[in-house]
């Protein structure tokens, strides 16, 4: 026991809750752990020995949510104390296995028939990102996923999108159809009267090429607007 020790010869009060942890974990499933309980399970991994307990509420308490602390920038998760780039690369590798596992749900497969699916892959994606970014996918004659790219990153309030090039991308790739998709950092993901012009504008030009925007989706912390769902298009 004499490794298992403190500075003060006593056994940390933490002993034994690894394990605990673990125990809960795979007989009652994710479910029955809360946030900071299956954050600070995950640090384990990183912090191989010590109490992972208070850096994962003080991320939580910082960020907010499991999704703004894995989304949040580099700088800031290292404004927690204990966080350093180790912990800071496993918390990007979780959001890159999360929007990888997203994404797979979404290929090879018509996109329209999986729209539960399309809208899980853009907010892992895209919901928490601190600037908007303009995304679309591009679709085959069989509404399959051609591509998906991201076109235009801008500021925390503003991405420059220019229509005909969307369109002339559509050309290249063969598109047929598209779904145009962006976010909204500020939370509110309630179309403004920028995004309802740029929108028609790109209709507008698509159509007439025998391009299909099949819909224009804001995502956000706060939920998501479909534009065909709000007769937008």
């Amino acid at each position: 026991m004499r490794g298992l020790k403190d500075d003060s010869g006593n056994i940390p009060h933490y002993h034994g809750h690894r394990e605990r942890l673990r125990a809960r974990f795979r007989e009652a499933g994710a479910d029955a752990l809360a946030d900071y309980e299956l954050l600070e399970m995950f640090l384990f991994r990183t912090i191989r020995r010590g109490d992972t307990k208070p850096i994962a509420k003080a991320l939580l308490q910082k960020f907010g949510t499991f999704s703004e602390v894995l989304s949040a920038p580099d700088h800031r998760l290292k404004e927690v104390k204990g966080v350093g780039d180790a912990i800071v690369d496993d918390l990007k590798l979780a959001l890159a296995m999360a929007k990888r596992f997203s994404r797979e749900a979404i290929r090879d497969r018509t996109i329209l028939s999986s729209w539960s699916a399309v809208i899980d892959y853009c907010r892992a994606a895209m919901a928490y990102a601190t600037v908007e970014e303009f995304r679309i996918l591009f679709l085959d004659k069989k509404n399959a996923l051609i591509a998906d790219e991201v076109q235009q990153s801008g500021t925390i309030d503003h991405t420059p999108v220019y229509p005909r090039e969307i369109v002339k991308r559509c050309l290249e790739v063969s598109a047929s159809a598209i779904i145009l998709v962006h976010n909204h950092p500020s939370g509110d993901p309630t179309p403004s009267r920028a995004d309802i012009t740029m929108t028609k504008q790109i209709v507008d030009i698509a159509e007439p090429l025998g391009i299909t925007v099949h819909d224009h989706i804001i995502v956000a912390r706060d939920g998501h607007a479909s534009f065909r769902a709000l007769e937008l298009i």
